[in-house]
């Protein structure tokens, strides 16, 4: 009796990995996303100027790409990202928008979950500088001398 448990249990865990394979058609097969690029240099932006940027993907994969979650690397940048599956072969992108309310260098990175059987985990990184604003110029007001009549 234990042998033919023996025997069992040997088969179901050689032919689980088959299983495996065949449901999802081999290697290559399932979600993939294809993006673009990866990283995506700002330059020199004004402080509190607006700083966005685009990633766009392909799902090159056989299967609905589903991302689950895209993580900032820090409070300064937010992300937007599709929340419905990605069918084969259509596109989309992931928006990524840095504050520039801090003078100095850009070095951010965010990380984006889904179901791609090559890489579950990508990174996305937006880099730059933050130059500080100009001095607005004023222009000098004119106050009356003393003694000079006033408007009410």
């Amino acid at each position: 009796m234990k042998i033919k448990h023996h025997v069992l249990a040997s088969a179901l865990v050689l032919t689980a990995p088959m299983a495996a394979f065949a449901q999802y058609g081999g290697q290559g097969a399932g979600a993939s996303a294809s993006y673009e690029k990866s990283v995506h240099d700002y330059g020199v932006v004004q402080q509190g100027a607006p700083a966005t940027a685009e990633f766009v993907f392909t799902n090159t994969g056989t299967a609905p790409l589903i991302i689950s979650n895209a993580k900032a690397s820090s409070g300064a940048v937010t992300v937007q990202f599709p929340r419905v599956p990605i069918a084969p072969g259509q596109r989309n992108s992931i928006t990524v928008s840095y504050d520039t309310k801090r003078p100095g260098p850009i070095n951010k990175s965010v990380t984006v979950s889904s179901n791609d059987m090559a890489n579950p985990r990508y990174v996305l990184r937006i880099k730059g500088n933050v130059e500080v604003k100009p001095a607005e110029q004023t222009t000098p007001v004119k106050t009356p001398p003393p003694g000079a009549p006033t408007v009410n």
